[in-house]
């Protein structure tokens, strides 16, 4: 287990990753960022290794051909999974939508239509008395045709709509890491999952070979009651054993049920038999792990990539913001042909065009426009704050996983030893009884306490090879 976590180069990659956004940072923000209460697991050694275990690709991580099949399915089939792709293709079209605001919209334009206006009025008095074509009188009503294109462009001086447009692109990069922070957690589950399901299997068995254990001892017990070594407490006591542990082999198969059909939810498919190994469980030996330096965590984890851009995008909105106290300037043109008679239309004398600019600026009354401002700074400090916290949190996960798979291999070793100590307790006090130099409650003591011991190195195991799990997990690995 590589421990080389340097303290200083991590709050110095933190401050760094932080000033690459540009955010301004609250002084609060940064006296945090500058904690030195750094735990010892990541002081140790000189952070030259950069061996990161987070790196290696999950097909290689996880040795189990029956594991790799099931987290294959769940990449294709999850739900929860196809709805993020989903959500990354909304973000992606969000873009292809603000870059079109800072481009011209060219459009195309056709109507027709008539107008009776009064004869005493100044448009009537004129229609009246104008003769378009000599000798004949104009329609009435008169009626109007018009093709033509037009075409408006808001000049963006300002970089508004061009800011917009980069936010949405640092959007769409951070749903593609929230993605891929939900592919890292589904692949850790789906792992632990099986592994639990792997150590279920493992404790049926055992309740099984004891089950078969415990009724050999209650036929002994009632052979020594026929002879009168022994009374009919002793026999109903080991009985009583014996259907306890009975009962446990139904707890545990419905505990198998359950994982079986956790694991088919999360690969998206209807309960049904889970492939699994059946090699004994407490052999299984986890994946080395190497921890690297903290710089890493950076690179490697998406969820704080997933911070980085959103923080990268809640600077740009505040510019966005900031943009709209500014004079908005507009150009709008059009050119076509408009005539009384459709037969005019392609006559020179019926072309029209327009050319006009327009400068349009908040005065008064900006209320609106100074809360969106307010709000889109209060969002830049949430994502700075969230970004701390992320970077935090995978801090702390990689402490925590780090220090368990240590503890839990110890642990492991002890409880082996507990184990084997017990097993030769059964022989010692079934011969002690054998031999009347031990009375029966000394046997089903013993025996319980070595199937608990039992369950505990399994139980130990498993959160041994969780632990594995986690911390490939907490170092940015699986979505890769």
């Amino acid at each position: 287990m590589n421990k080389r976590f340097n303290k200083g180069i991590y709050l110095a990659l933190a401050l760094a990753a932080l000033a690459v956004t540009g955010c301004k940072l609250p002084a609060d923000a940064v006296q945090r960022t500058e904690n030195k209460s750094v735990p010892g697991e990541y002081v140790k050694g000189t952070a030259q290794d950069t061996i990161n275990t987070g790196k290696v690709k999950w097909k290689e991580f996880f040795k189990d051909q029956n594991l790799v099949a099931l987290i294959n399915t769940a990449l294709t089939n999850n739900q929860e999974l196809n709805i993020t792709l989903q959500e990354i293709q909304i973000s992606k079209n969000e873009i292809k939508a603000h870059k079109g605001e800072y481009l011209p919209f060219v459009g195309l334009r056709g109507g027709a239509g008539f107008e009776k206006v009064g004869e005493y009025t100044r448009n009537g008095a004129t229609e009246k008395n104008l003769e378009i074509v000599r000798g004949k009188e104009n329609p009435e009503p008169l009626p109007d045709y018009m093709i033509g294109a037009y075409a408006n462009w808001e000049l963006d001086i300002w970089g508004k709509l061009r800011n917009a447009k980069k936010a949405a692109v640092n959007r769409y990069l951070s749903s593609v890491e929230g993605k891929n922070f939900m592919v890292t957690n589904l692949v850790a589950e789906i792992a632990n999952s099986y592994y639990e399901l792997l150590a279920l299997d493992n404790q049926m068995e055992l309740v099984k070979k004891n089950i078969e254990l415990q009724t050999n001892a209650l036929e002994i017990v009632k052979i020594q009651k026929e002879s009168a070594r022994v009374n009919e407490l002793a026999v109903r006591r080991f009985q009583a054993q014996v259907l306890n542990t009975q009962s446990l082999q139904y707890d545990i198969q419905q505990k198998i049920v359950e994982t079986e059909n956790r694991i088919n939810f999360l690969v998206g498919r209807f309960p049904q038999h889970v492939d699994r190994s059946s090699s004994n469980f407490t052999d299984l030996v986890p994946s080395q792990i190497n921890s690297g330096i903290p710089s890493q965590l950076l690179e490697n984890r998406p969820d704080i990539r997933q911070a980085e851009q959103d923080l990268a995008a809640a600077k740009l909105d505040i510019k966005v913001a900031k943009a709209r106290f500014y004079p908005q300037v507009g150009i709008s043109a059009g050119i076509g042909y408009q005539a009384f008679d459709p037969t005019y239309l392609i006559k020179p004398q019926s072309l029209l065009y327009s050319l006009a600019g327009d400068l349009a600026a908040p005065l008064i009354n900006r209320n609106a426009i100074k809360a969106a401002y307010y709000t889109s700074n209060s969002k830049q400090v949430q994502a700075v704050y969230n970004y701390e916290r992320t970077i935090l949190n995978a801090y702390i996960e990689v402490a925590n996983q780090v220090a368990k798979i240590d503890n839990s291999k110890k642990a492991f070793d002890l409880k082996s030893q507990q184990v084997d100590a017990l097993n030769q307790s059964i022989d010692i006090s079934n011969d002690l009884f054998m031999s009347a130099r031990a009375d029966y409650m000394e046997v089903l003591m013993t025996q319980r306490d070595a199937l608990e011991s039992k369950f505990d190195l399994i139980e130990t195991k498993l959160q041994q090879l969780n632990a594995t799990v986690n911390i490939y997990r907490s170092l940015g690995g699986g979505w890769e």
